[in-house]
Order: C-alpha cells, then sequence, then structure tokens
C-alpha cells in the first residue's frame, strides 16, 4: 500500500474510457501524474490522452491484475462499473476509491433510497417492486402518478415509466422488461438542484455551491452555477452531502441530485459515486474544478479551493449538435469541452459548453 500524499510521477489507475475518465486523466496530468485507462474499448477517449490503455471488459481478471500492479491508486469514471472488480482489486491490496461500497450502494436504487434515509439524506416514498402485485400495492399507497424504475442500470432516462393510472401497472412492468423495480411517488418539485461534494482519506470535507439543472427528454441539458438560493438552502445541501460521505466512509468526488420542494425542503433524488455531468461547470467558474478536485482527493493531496469565481451556464451538446464546433469555438464568453467520441449518435454527450457570466 503506497504512502500518502502520492508524490508527482506516480501512476493513477482508471476505470472507464469516456469523456468523465479523460477529463480525470488530463487533470491528473496537470498535477504530474501518469494514467492507465481500463476499458474494452480500444482507443478509447480517456485513453487517448493517457499514459497506456488497457483493452479488456471492467471483469478480466488478469486485466484487474495488471491495472493494480501499475497504479498505486485506481479510480472509477462511472458506476456501472462490476462492484466485483472493486472489491477484487482491494482484496488484491490495491488502493481504491471510492472504496465498493459506495458502488454497491448506488448500484441499486432500493439500496440507495435506503441508505439514504438512514444517514437523514430524505428522499420521496418508495416501493419495492417484485411482482404485479408489489406493484399494484404500491400504486395504492402512493398514488398516481408515480414513477417506475428499474432497480439496477438505467441512465439519461432510461429504464423507467411513468404510471398515471393503476390500469397501466402491467403494461408499465412489462416494458421494463419484469426487472426488479422501485416504485417512486411524484416529487412536486419547484426545481431540480445538485451539489458537487469531495472528502479526502482523513475526512476532510470541500463542497461546491449548488447548480441548478434543467433537463429535456431525461436527459440534462443545461446547469446553471452558482444556483440563486439562500444561504439555509445552501447550508441544507451541504449538510445532507457531508452525511452521505461520512456514511459510506467516501474518499472522492460524489454528485447529489436534490428536488427543491420550496421553503428550504430539500428531498435526494439520486447519489452518483464519481464526478458529475452537473459540476462541469467548475472547469470554468472555480480555481479547482472538480476533475482535480476528485485527483486530489484520491491521491492524499489536499482538497482545492470550492469558491465560485465566476458564474456559468453549462450545455450539453448531443448527437450532431456538436457539429457547431467552429461557431462556438469562436465565442469569447464560451469554453467548448469536446470529448473526442468518433461517432454523434442521436442523444449522445458529444460535448459541453460553459458560458461564462460575472458573479
Amino acid at each position: 500500500m503506497p504512502s500518502l500524499p502520492l508524490p508527482p510521477g506516480s501512476t493513477l489507475g482508471i476505470i472507464g474510457g469516456g469523456q468523465l475518465g479523460r477529463m480525470l486523466s488530463q487533470a491528473a496530468s496537470r498535477l504530474g501524474f501518469d494514467v492507465v485507462i481500463l476499458d474494452p474499448e480500444a482507443n478509447s477517449p480517456a485513453g487517448r490522452v493517457s499514459a497506456r490503455q488497457i483493452v479488456a471488459a471492467y471483469g478480466d481478471p488478469e486485466a484487474l491484475t495488471a491495472l493494480g500492479r501499475a497504479a498505486d491508486v485506481v479510480t472509477f469514471e462511472f458506476e456501472n462499473v462490476p462492484a466485483a472488480s472493486i472489491e477484487r482489486l482491494a482484496e488484491a491490496g490495491a488502493l481504491v476509491a471510492p472504496g465498493p461500497t459506495a458502488l454497491r450502494v448506488s448500484q441499486d436504487r432500493v439500496d440507495e433510497k435506503t441508505f439514504l434515509n438512514a444517514v437523514g439524506a430524505p428522499t420521496v416514498q418508495f416501493a419495492v417492486v417484485d411482482t404485479l402485485s408489489d406493484l399494484i400495492d404500491g400504486l395504492t399507497v402512493l398514488g398516481v402518478p408515480a414513477l417506475l424504475k428499474t432497480r439496477r442500470e438505467g441512465y439519461d432516462g432510461k429504464g423507467q415509466v411513468w404510471i398515471r393510472d393503476i390500469a397501466d401497472a402491467a403494461q408499465a412492468l412489462e416494458s421494463l422488461g419484469g426487472r426488479p423495480a422501485i416504485l417512486e411517488a411524484k416529487a412536486s418539485f419547484v426545481r431540480e438542484l445538485s451539489v458537487i461534494a469531495a472528502r479526502d482519506w482523513d475526512g476532510h470535507m470541500a463542497v461546491y455551491p449548488l447548480g441548478e439543472n434543467s433537463h429535456e427528454g431525461g436527459v440534462l441539458r443545461t446547469t446553471l452555477a452558482p444556483a440563486t438560493v439562500d444561504e439555509k438552502t445552501q447550508g441544507r445541501a451541504r449538510a445532507i452531502a457531508e452525511a452521505i460521505l461520512d456514511g459510506l466512509d467516501y474518499v472522492g468526488v460524489l454528485g447529489v441530485e436534490l428536488f427543491d420542494l420550496g421553503d428550504d425542503v430539500l428531498l435526494v433524488n439520486e447519489i452518483a459515486p464519481r464526478v458529475h455531468n452537473t459540476g462541469h461547470w467548475t472547469q470554468d467558474g472555480c480555481v479547482c474544478d472538480q476533475f482535480e478536485q476528485h485527483i486530489r482527493a484520491v491521491t492524499g493531496w489536499p482538497l482545492g479551493p470550492t469558491t465560485a469565481h465566476a458564474r456559468v451556464e453549462m450545455t450539453n451538446l448531443l448527437g450532431d449538435e456538436v457539429e457547431q464546433w467552429r461557431a462556438l469555438a469562436g465565442k469569447a464568453d464560451e469554453r467548448l469541452h469536446l470529448y473526442g467520441k468518433a461517432e454523434a449518435r442521436a442523444g449522445r454527450k458529444m460535448a459541453h459548453v460553459n458560458r461564462v457570466l460575472p458573479l
């Protein structure tokens, strides 16, 4: 087990080679670290900006052994990495952050909501759904409309369906392939907020200002940050984030999506044990962005400042919207972040733009 903090020249392993892995690798390089990526896609976006890529499945035992030997610390870019892979690395003596507990909790929506409520981070009411009878019972208690989601996986609006009448229960469950599910009560929220927070190995924490988010078709379209909130709401969000970080004994950056019900009442929608799309604004709004913050946390460096020096409107570019890069690159108040993906499929996140505004 290496001693912390890791010195420049050490090696960071990242499981996942997409855009988040790419931006983590770029941040690590700025701090003098070498990066090894593990991803099944050869020539991945993150692999192309890193010292090395291991091309293999996330659960490949030989690849995980090679990654653990090459890296002084291992992290991951998204929560669909098998928890067993992180457990295997940890059991083999590799330094891994965040740890397997955070991954296991976040991968199952029932486990996640149960954990959140236990640490004082309230959520909407919910019901466990394994059968049609469970679903009907849940709808009877929670009322309609209600949101049915698969317990595992599902991202950007996938793996979920609204139920507006109990008569539609069977069809809704069938549309999810009959997989284990969770039924969530509708939240009558004013807006969606999010908070990005970090915790280091010694339990020190750093929390960024809140962002306000807008979605289209279940996909994040924009984040405006710092959001216009009062000190009480910001303080409540900070308390929620810190309770989650401590409850998971977490190391790294974590994203927390929140429903703002008004009157300073916040409910947690979900958590992401990684850097988060709603935190991209920090790249141009803070001295230490979320990607550098994550690298600092997992390598044992001091956490960086989270104060905003500008207001930023982050906009995701989906699919062929990335072809606007020529026009966007010429705007003095906008900074373009391209992900290096080869194919611009409809709805696929290809880039984001940060429009920098005065505070």
